[in-house]
């Protein structure tokens, strides 16, 4: 099992649980408010992520990674008024770390390792303020890692493996959002995963030895990211209005 069941994953399972039911109530509640306003928006995502690192006791070696492809976005808002409002839809990401001391556990050497997954999922959240001009959001995503690239570096060796729809990495990871809208489309948002990185429990067999390469490797990504929403129901926000 990818998740170890203790206090606190009841805890965040119960903040989970209390989001979806209040998003879903409002959501409801919309259909029969007269000045609800429905639509879909699209864009892009430049992400520039680090980690919060507990490697068997080390916690040094997090770089910045940076990471402007591929990432897109399309959210269906929920606008309860002009002051107020919900939103869901679905989102690929490439989400990422950078480890400087990385320690192998089967060779005992120190390298440099870049990971990263391609991501699919579900966001849940909140909007207030102004809807067509600046608010404030916050949320819950949920997604799925179907491709998993890590490259090692050592010396002036590097090694690529790829992996699609393997268990190196838990499969579903999720996290909160907060984020500020700004006219025009864009915004700047935080998101924190509460899910390690890693599947610590990942077994491969070299020369009939079992070897678990991300044992004790716990790693939380964050990132700071500016998206660009810059559409409409299919028309640009920038208007001559």
């Amino acid at each position: 099992m990818f998740l170890k069941f203790n206090r606190h994953t009841e805890k965040i399972i119960d903040m989970k649980k209390t989001l979806l039911a209040v998003i879903l109530a409002i959501t409801l509640y919309s259909s029969g408010v007269s000045q609800t306003n429905k639509y879909w928006t699209g864009g892009s995502e430049t992400i520039f992520s680090f980690a919060n690192i507990d490697d068997n006791g080390s916690t040094s070696g997090n770089v910045m990674r940076f990471a402007p492809f591929l990432n897109i976005q399309e959210m269906y808002n929920i606008d309860m008024g002009k002051s107020f409002g919900v939103y869901t839809g679905v989102f690929v990401r490439n989400v990422g770390f950078i480890y400087d001391n990385y320690k192998d556990l089967q060779t005992g050497d120190i390298v440099k390792k870049k990971f990263r997954s391609y991501n699919i999922g579900v966001p849940f959240g909140l909007k207030i303020g102004k809807m067509e001009k600046f608010f404030i959001y916050a949320g819950y995503d949920l997604a799925y890692a179907f491709n998993y690239k890590e490259k090692t570096f050592q010396n002036d060796r590097k090694d690529k493996l790829v992996s699609w729809f393997g268990n190196r990495v838990n499969a579903f990871q999720h996290g909160f959002v907060v984020g500020i809208q700004f006219p025009y489309g864009m915004n700047i948002k935080f998101k924190y995963y509460l899910s390690n990185f890693h599947n610590q429990d990942y077994m491969e067999t070299i020369d009939q030895v079992d070897y678990y390469p991300y044992k004790g490797l716990n790693a939380n990504v964050w990132y700071i990211s500016l998206n660009f929403n810059l559409f409409k129901n299919n028309e640009l926000y920038i208007t001559e209005e």
